[in-house]
């Protein structure tokens, strides 16, 4: 998602700051759709992540721009994690989405970074933008994971051997 060209930098930062807060409520809320064991600490994880991030850039606003406003927009200008769902989305669908606010939260500090005038910032936001990155690796494995195991995330503990039975003495 562009950047709009009026934000002034401390409402660039607003919104990544509004957007980390909708991510970790969205993996915390995901968490409650999964009963796998592993998965819910992976999303517990991405949960922490994006409370990190939050710090960070609360940090480098304050740091930056103390005498500007520093409030935090109620609803992000970046289109929250799985806004164009259905109202009761499959877990799948869920992630797929989780993938795409990634992809857009990554595109979007790498813009961010570009405008910034000091290279302090610039490193911030190019690292937040390599972390999504990461983010989405492992959100792609577990979506591959969910695709040929479709029952991954509804199991607690999952065992790839269980259909297997015995042939031997």
């Amino acid at each position: 998602m562009p950047i709009d060209k009026t934000a002034t930098p401390w409402q660039i930062l607003g919104v990544a700051i509004r957007s980390e807060i909708d991510a970790a409520a969205f993996y915390t809320r995901l968490q409650r759709r999964i009963k796998n064991a592993l998965l819910i600490q992976k999303l517990k994880f991405l949960a922490l992540e994006e409370e990190h991030h939050k710090k960070i850039l609360e940090r480098l606003l304050g740091q930056k721009y103390p005498d500007k406003p520093n409030d935090v927009p109620e609803s992000s200008l970046m289109p929250p994690i799985g806004v164009s769902l259905p109202d009761h989305p499959a877990v799948p669908a869920l992630f797929e989405a989780a993938l795409e606010a990634e992809e857009t939260a990554e595109a979007y500090y790498n813009e961010a970074a570009e405008r910034v005038e000091d290279d302090a910032g610039r490193k911030i936001l190019s690292y937040l933008g390599r972390v999504e990155r990461s983010h989405q690796a492992m959100i792609r494995s577990e979506i591959d994971l969910i695709r040929q195991f479709p029952d991954y995330y509804d199991v607690e503990d999952f065992h790839i051997a269980q259909d297997l039975f015995h042939v031997g003495p």
